[in-house]
């Protein structure tokens, strides 16, 4: 009975609706394929849209046909080939280009889905994939339709999660920049082609109506007249059943999951428009005529469209260009150093410790060490350094620079999904899938005012149609075209993705999506003291010459006792060196550990070490000076006869940080130091800063605490640091900012990371987050305002269609160009 029941039930619903519940498809007279969705029998077209229909509703994910706005795509068994083909991608060889290790047992894919139609389809694909046993997170990112996967290689295999993606409709690929790429070409070819038929149409049509509207004197005959409306009719059937056709769609997809969306009252529009025209040329109701109407405003509304998706794509293009910056082929050296013949190789196929040519001008495709050459690399798109960077042997390459001068020999040290440059896009990916809060009440406001825009229209038409029933059908059209509130949901995500495009452009990535809205209210600015607003290294501070006057003398005598030493003050005095200084030669060195070091230089001994050790060699109690430099580790040079001078060594301020400072303080904001470090250090760093308030000593639980207190006072912190014990107070504060050279642990807890260490630019993100900020807010008054001043004079009958669809456009454009202007790199 029960099954007797449900057929006869999915029998009926049939009859009334023809269609495929899963993908809208129709359904052929001997399909029987019920699947029961909340107490209803719904049929489907096939045994696989039955399966997949029935995965769905029994994983508890049933919600996805009620908040979708597409039909899925018809669900396909998986052929035995195609599932061969998927079990390949659990080999580690092919995921080398695409999945990043983690660790022993975490993975993270990064894959390109199809059939990604709407929202409801990423809600979908997250909440399936993230209830596998194994699936530790699962991020889609619906603008590129890329989907970041990580997963438990011990509860569950790749091939696994690929299978997962097509059991619920969907395929899922390895992502391929060059396939994604060609997959939006040929999305754009098709609205061009729409477009064209459109335009095309449009202008044979206005060729007809204007003689038409010019005939105030009748002089046009009847028959003539007609003639002319009737090919008006027949050149805007292709606008209406081929142009217009996307409109169709996404009400189609609206209307299915019991919604109404932005192209429901522009769908409404053309079909009434175009239905009540047919009417008035078969009855011959001559002022009832607008198939000229018709044809501009899908003209105009197709390519406003267009326009957008080409600044929107214009605006996120910067993961993109980072995607893009690896090639796909390396010449590799198998027998370097004793052969330099190179052959081409796969950069998916290089394993680490291989040994890669790189030549002038060609992008470097991997993270490597230098072996051989000098040349200077360009990593302007990765850390907006826009300075040509030397490289020699021993230095660091990452991959997506360019190597600019001259040949490189370079290892593998990381490759694919581990490089550098991974990392950034899956930051960039992280910071794209998240939606702040302005952009979903933007989201929200614009879903419930469709709804009020269809009972605003049905009212104008009733009471236009006891007023003057010629015009009620027109003045409602234009009442649906020309309030569409597109702006209005544009104007919140497009000022933000523009924004965080720019400052990834100047060397800061915004990780999170809160981070740019939260950044303008931001009162107060904590710093970290080392490896923050100093280098985290030891560096010459200063020298006092002693016996001589001439700085560079000693100086060169000191570096060349340490040149061949690797200790951290001998690195810090090479480094403080002029580049064009020669070092003489250095004989009978001798090292003593704890104390110094003595050696003889054009054959007179001189000793370099601690002052004690100075002290003993020359015979004194102690140094002159004793207290200068007391904060710092100071060392002594000396000769058989005298001191020749002291050199204070320590954390050195970064050059930057002192206009960092005076700039924050420029633009109101209160600046703190937290540091660990002793009172001495945190002091005088304060001191040389100018900044007012500091704390020394504090451990983790202080900073975190110190920021609390901030927040607990009303105000918005700032913080920015670089090490694992910043890592909490990171996450606890506002907004963060991660210095790109520190720990993962603090990256991973920052909301912004600065990718070269350049403070400078702190204050800039300040800056484009409040003009971020500032066309946020412009673009919402102008699509309200735009709406307040144009919905009541389509009311009123004082705008025709055709206008509505230009108001609307041109809405819709603005808006999208004024969130470009935050591309500009003046900020």
């Amino acid at each position: 009975m029960q099954a007797s029941k449900t057929i006869q039930d999915c029998l009926q619903w049939r009859a009334m609706n023809e269609s495929c519940f899963h993908c809208g498809l129709p359904i052929p007279a001997t399909a029987d394929f019920p699947v029961r969705y909340r107490e209803q029998a719904q049929a489907t077209c096939c045994a696989g849209c039955q399966a997949v229909a029935s995965t769905i509703i029994q994983s508890g994910l049933a919600d996805y046909y009620q908040h979708r706005t597409a039909g899925a795509r018809q669900a396909e068994p998986l052929p035995r080939e195609l599932l061969e083909q998927i079990r390949l991608y659990d080999a580690e060889a092919l995921q080398r280009s695409f999945v990043h290790i983690e660790n022993e047992q975490v993975r993270e894919a990064s894959l390109m889905l199809e059939g990604i139609t709407c929202a409801a389809c990423v809600w979908l694909n997250e909440q399936h994939l993230s209830r596998l046993p194994g699936v530790l997170s699962v991020d889609i990112h619906y603008g590129s339709h890329r989907a970041r996967v990580r997963w438990d290689t011990q509860r569950l295999r790749l091939s696994d999660i690929l299978q997962a993606i097509h059991a619920i409709g969907y395929h899922a690929h390895p992502y391929d920049a060059n396939r994604q790429e060609a997959l939006q070409q040929r999305e754009r070819k098709q609205t061009i082609k729409r477009l064209w038929v459109a335009g095309l149409s449009m202008m044979q049509v206005m060729m007809y109506a204007v003689p038409i509207y010019l005939d105030s004197a009748q002089e046009i005959s009847a028959d003539f007249l007609w003639l002319l409306h009737w090919a008006s009719f027949i050149l805007t059937l292709p606008v209406v059943l081929y142009s217009a056709v996307p409109f169709y769609r996404a009400t189609w997809r609206d209307l299915k999951a019991h919604r109404v969306g932005m192209d429901t009252p522009i769908s409404i529009g053309i079909l009434t428009a175009f239905i009540a025209s047919c009417w008035a040329l078969l009855q011959r109701v001559e002022h009832g005529i607008y198939f000229d109407s018709v044809s501009m405003f899908v003209f105009l509304l197709l390519g406003g469209r267009y326009l957008e998706s080409l600044a929107q794509r214009k605006a996120g293009a910067a993961t993109e260009s980072l995607i893009k910056l690896i090639p796909a082929f390396a010449h590799q050296l198998s027998d370097w150093p004793a052969s330099h013949n190179s052959q081409q190789a796969a950069v998916t196929q290089l394993h680490k410790d291989d040994i890669i040519l790189v030549k002038p001008g060609e992008t470097i495709p991997v993270d490597g060490l230098v072996l051989a050459g000098n040349s200077a690399s360009n990593e302007a798109l990765l850390t907006g350094e826009s300075r040509l960077l030397d490289k020699t042997e021993g230095d660091t390459v990452i991959a997506g620079s360019v190597n600019c001068t001259s040949p490189l020999v370079i290892r593998v040290e990381r490759n694919g999904e581990d490089t550098r440059l991974a990392s950034i896009v899956r930051l960039l990916d992280k910071a794209l899938a998240e939606k702040p809060r302005l952009a979903l009440l933007a989201n929200h406001f614009a879903s419930w005012f469709v709804t009020l825009l269809l009972l605003t229209a049905a009212a104008t038409y009733l009471g236009w149609h006891y007023v003057d029933p010629d015009r009620a059908l027109w003045v409602m059209v234009a009442v649906l075209v020309i309030s569409c509130p597109c702006a209005l949901s544009l104007a919140t995500p497009t000022a933000l993705t523009a924004a965080a495009g720019h400052l990834a452009s100047l060397g800061i990535l915004v990780t999170r999506g809160h981070a740019l809205e939260t950044l303008p209210k931001v009162s107060e600015v904590v710093f970290d003291k080392t490896g923050t607003l100093t280098y985290g290294e030891l560096r010459l501070l200063d020298c006092l010459p002693m016996a001589v006057d001439d700085r560079s003398t000693v100086l060169q005598l000191a570096a060349t006792l340490e040149q061949g030493s690797e200790h951290p003050l001998a690195r810090a005095l090479l480094a403080a060196l002029p580049t064009d200084k020669m070092l003489p030669a250095c004989s009978q060195l001798q090292s003593l550990p704890g104390q110094g070091l003595s050696g003889h230089i054009d054959g007179k001994p001189y000793w370099l070490g601690a002052p004690e050790f100075i002290c003993q060699q020359l015979g004194l109690a102690q140094l002159p000076q004793p207290d200068w430099q007391a904060d710092n580790t100071v060392i002594a040079l000396a000769n058989q006869q005298q001191l020749l001078a002291l050199f204070a060594f320590g954390d050195a301020p970064r050059a930057e940080a002192a206009e960092l400072i005076q700039q924050l303080k420029q633009q109101g904001l209160n600046v703190h130091l937290l540091s660990g470090d002793g009172d001495g250090a945190v002091s005088a760093l304060a001191q040389r800063l100018a900044i007012p308030q500091q704390r020394a000593r504090a451990t983790p639980e202080d900073k975190l605490a110190y920021v609390s207190a901030l927040q607990a006072q009303g105000k918005r912190v700032l913080m920015v640091g670089d090490g694992i014990n910043d890592a909490p107070v990171l996450a606890k504060a506002d907004v963060s900012l991660a210095m790109g050279a520190g720990t993962d642990v603090a990256r991973a807890s920052g909301d912004m990371i600065l990718i070269n260490n350049q403070l400078t630019l702190i204050a800039q993100a300040m800056k484009v987050a409040r003009r971020t900020l500032h066309i946020i807010q412009q673009n919402l008054c102008w699509a309200a305002g735009y709406n307040l001043l144009a919905l009541p004079l389509a009311i009123s009958g004082h705008v025709t269609p055709w206008i509505a669809s230009l108001g609307m456009a041109t809405s819709s454009l603005l808006v999208v160009s004024n969130a470009l202007r935050l591309l500009r790199r003046k900020s």
